[in-house]
């Protein structure tokens, strides 16, 4: 994977990257293997607080390009819609968005069930 371009956007609290990832024979990378090479691109980053979008794999071409915001803190993290949050809901190490939303299901189970 090659980094075409890197920028900091301090507004957003983020650092943007696009990428090129020449796997010319093989399978179009999974989320999972673009989160691990992103996060081994930039140094001091944390997987959790990594967004991968706009992956484009050209036919028969055997290169993926794409978009990834590496964000400074999960605070930062929000301005993201809820569905990206979704979508690597699996790949993350400590869902602080999914865990949110299952406490608040927690506990209107449980006063449901004292009621």
């Amino acid at each position: 994977m090659e980094s075409k371009d890197r920028k900091e956007n301090s507004l957003l609290n983020r650092i943007e990257i696009e990428f090129s990832w020449n796997h010319e024979g093989k399978a179009t990378p999974s989320r999972a293997e673009m989160l691990d090479m992103v996060a081994s691109m930039e140094p001091g980053a944390n997987k959790d607080l990594i967004v991968i979008k706009h992956v484009n794999t050209r036919f028969g071409v055997g290169i993926t390009t794409g978009s990834a915001f590496i964000y400074a803190d999960q605070e930062s993290m929000k301005v993201e819609p809820e569905y990206v949050h979704n979508r690597f809901s699996e790949l993350r190490s400590s869902n602080a968005t999914t865990d949110e939303p299952a406490a608040e299901e927690d506990t209107s189970e449980d006063a449901g069930g004292e009621a």
